[in-house]
């Protein structure tokens, strides 16, 4: 009782609110099954997501949308779940933390959607919590590797990549083990994001008792990166760990290049591989990235794991205007683990069913390497990362760390 009186609450609220400048793929409000399901009819389910579709980081959330979907169409032209179609409810949130916090208002209260998904960015996914303990509705697939969204577990998150902590600890491992470098900057987003990326760099790097040379940082969704580059350069860093996104990270790196300042450059995934590869042009070879799933194009790709052949087959079907791509194979993936705990839960469909029906898959193949596995106390399904670096133009797989040790200077090939 008290949690619909909030939800009330939140309704009126929202009549007194100037509406969201918002993308929407659908917003035809359906009237709910006689079970009174939210977002559950004869017909359909209801799912909706708030993600960038525009702005700073518009590219990351739009290519998870189109991957996301290149799945969804593809299983509501196959019949569905269970005699059910997926509509999938969009609104951009130009990674704005306030503008998300009304989206999804806005889904949970106007929309009635049945559960969240592919949310896009740690500063904007944090800012719902609250309402997602609130509503108690299911998020799934978050394009954020968070800490804050796996620590204390949350029974309502459904977490399918692999942490920020897991990728810079790799990453750190791989620089300071394979490469003998131990001058190691962060430049980082002035955020949660960037904070926690922050956080596992410093971690990492303590396993090796180690510390940053130096830090520094730029406000979010600005590209004043002057005096973080500044601080870095005079630290004489042989490497930096970035955690941005591209813009502001692909301005660092080519103003760094200009001034004759030329450290290894790693960034997470969340930077967005195709696009700030695709903005830095020649000053971005030899950067490396981080992936939570492998490059769709690599040859190791195309000639073992058969999940990434059949993503390129649906992204190109349904989105031919698109490359396909690591977000977009996310992106994928998670609309995969999504169908699956819904198929899993039958005809008899709610929020908590929903949860628990993640929570039986085990070693669940969605065509990579490695496998997903829930449970009742473990939210996380892929662990694994995976190292890229550009060369002629694009990212690929890095298979010989003596090679760049080699180009660096501080070893020979063998």
């Amino acid at each position: 009782m008290c949690r619909n009186l909030r939800l009330i609450k939140i309704a009126l609220a929202l009549l007194l609110v100037v509406p969201v400048l918002a993308s929407c793929t659908d917003t035809t409000i359906i009237s709910e099954s006689p079970d009174n399901i939210p977002g559950v009819s004869d017909t359909e389910i209801r799912i909706g997501s708030s993600l960038a579709l525009s702005g700073h980081a518009g590219y990351l959330g739009t290519q998870t949308l189109h991957g996301a979907l290149s799945y969804l169409n593809h299983v509501n032209e196959n019949g569905g779940i269970h005699g059910r179609k997926i509509r999938l409810i969009t609104y951009d949130d130009e990674y704005d933390p306030p503008k998300c916090l009304m989206n999804t208002q806005r889904l949970i209260v106007d929309d009635g959607v049945f559960a969240l998904f592919c949310y896009v960015g740690t500063p904007t996914t944090v800012k719902i919590l609250p309402l997602i303990e609130e509503a108690r509705i299911p998020l799934v697939g978050m394009f954020t590797g968070a800490n804050a969204l796996r620590e204390p577990f949350n029974r309502y998150l459904i977490n399918i990549r692999a942490s920020y902590y897991q990728e810079t600890e790799a990453a750190v491992k791989h620089l300071v083990e394979d490469l003998d470098l131990e001058r190691i900057a962060v430049f980082y987003q002035y955020d949660a994001y960037g904070f926690d990326g922050l956080k596992g760099t410093e971690l990492a790097l303590k396993d090796f008792k180690l510390a940053p040379v130096a830090t520094g940082s730029y406000i979010r969704g600005t590209m004043d990166i002057e005096e973080g580059l500044n601080k870095i350069m005079h630290s004489g860093a042989e490497a930096v760990v970035m955690i941005g996104t591209y813009e502001p990270c692909a301005e660092f790196i080519k103003a760094s290049k200009s001034r004759g300042f030329h450290p290894v450059f790693y960034m997470v995934s969340f930077v967005g591989a195709d696009e700030i590869a695709k903005r830095l042009g020649a000053d971005g070879e030899g950067v490396m990235m981080t992936q939570v799933v492998p490059p769709p194009d690599a040859a190791e790709s195309a000639t073992l794991l058969w999940g990434t052949a059949e993503y390129k087959e649906l992204h190109l079907r349904y989105f031919p205007e698109d490359q396909p791509n690591v977000i977009g194979l996310e992106g994928y993936i998670n609309a995969k683990v999504l169908v699956e705990g819904l198929e899993r839960c039958g005809r008899d469909l709610d929020r908590e069913r929903f949860i628990e029906a993640l929570e039986t898959i085990q070693d669940y193949s969605v065509g990579i390497a490695n496998t997903i596995t829930f449970s009742a106390t473990d939210h996380q399904g892929l662990e694994e990362v995976y190292f890229t670096r550009i060369e002629n133009g694009r990212f690929v797989l890095i298979t010989d760390w003596k090679k760049i040790k080699a180009e660096l200077g501080k070893g020979t090939s063998e």
